[in-house]
């Protein structure tokens, strides 16, 4: 059921809409970062020819609606109420085919981001320029510099200068793909600055590298600290993910049947690489995971780390609290409107 009048559900769940011309990858995109399918499986999906709705609930902050539009939408079609969408959208991830000749999709992404803007101008519209693993390094960044130009240039033109487009460059054959959505969800967490400067403090008192907090079914990582991102950095602590979630598998037992992991307050791992550094994961709550680069000496005062961590896991289970509270007072307000047999003005954030 499309159901977009209930302005107080997008408050407790963001709704991020995948739009694109035909076979441009969206799709497989949600098929990968979400079902955990493999790259070489998504040849075999069939074209999306009706809007998919689904409810992405991995983590307490993950916490979503994803929308998956097939690529011949027709925003002029009457019974396509755009403006009904739009106004409860957190996010508007636009797909270019990177291999495909590109001005078809900008002229559609100019006129999907200029419809969306003037219904609710807090959208945050991001660009994935899709399947650059089949580019060059060289042509990477020419298609990015060029699609960011012409976007740009024709948004100006139309004298609409205040709307941003962020642009990354995606693949769903490494993990560029959910590193990218990594960044578009965090915008989606109001947390977000509490939890960075949690991880801030929890670094710099522990004598820690780098540190992420992770959903581990989807390997998004909700925040990190202040510290600039490494891309091999990120692909080591998805493969440290991996490889703790697989060995659980084998040798673990589930807490209960509804668990789809063996994952729990107990799950922890240390994994010791050849240039001196320690990767140690440790649990945060039943969906969210901590992962942390150490140097081996700063890892010899692993006890000062575990309590760092124990007092990081506390905060981070009281942010959790009042937001949960929060979303329960949506949820009454909600419920009273009904009653009330009304619908509030707009969409709250």
């Amino acid at each position: 059921v499309l159901d977009f009048s209930d302005p107080f559900s997008t408050e407790v769940k963001p709704r991020i809409l995948l739009m694109g011309l035909r076979r441009s990858g969206k799709s497989s995109i949600q098929k990968v970062v979400f079902h955990k399918m493999s790259p070489n499986e998504t040849l075999f999906l069939e074209s999306t020819n009706k809007i998919c709705r689904e409810d992405v609930s991995n983590s307490s902050f993950v916490n979503f609606q994803i929308w998956d539009f097939p690529g011949q939408i027709d925003f002029f079609d009457p019974t396509f109420d755009y403006e009904m969408i739009f106004r409860g959208t957190g996010a508007l991830i636009f797909v270019i085919d990177s291999q495909d000749d590109y001005m078809e999709a900008l002229a559609r992404l100019h006129l999907t981001v200029t419809r969306a803007y003037k219904v609710n101008t807090d959208i945050n519209f991001e660009v994935f320029i899709h399947k650059v693993d089949g580019l060059s390094d060289d042509h990477k960044i020419e298609t990015q510099r060029d699609i960011h130009q012409r976007a740009n240039d024709d948004l100006a033109d139309a004298g609409l200068e205040k709307i941003h487009l962020s642009f990354y460059l995606t693949s769903i054959y490494d993990h560029s793909i959910f590193e990218a959505f990594s960044k578009v969800v965090q915008k989606l967490i109001p947390q977000l600055p509490t939890l960075e400067n949690l991880l801030n403090i929890f670094i710099s008192n522990s004598g820690i590298e780098k540190a992420f907090l992770f959903d581990v079914v989807s390997k998004i990582y909700i925040a990190t600290d202040s510290t600039p991102v490494d891309m091999q950095t990120y692909e080591l602590c998805c493969d440290m993910i991996d490889v703790v979630i697989d060995i659980s598998c084998i040798y673990g037992i589930l807490s209960n049947k509804e668990s789809k992991i063996p994952y729990n307050s107990v799950s922890a791992a240390i994994i010791k690489l050849n240039n001196t550094t320690v990767l140690y994961l440790k649990e945060v709550t039943k969906f969210l995971a901590l992962v942390c680069f150490v140097r081996e000496e700063s890892f010899e005062r692993k006890g000062l780390i575990d309590y760092n961590f124990h007092c990081f896991r506390k905060a981070i289970h009281e942010v959790f609290e009042v937001r949960m509270k929060v979303v329960k007072s949506r949820k009454v307000q909600n419920q009273l409107q009904k009653k009330k047999g009304t619908t509030p003005n707009g969409t709250p954030r």
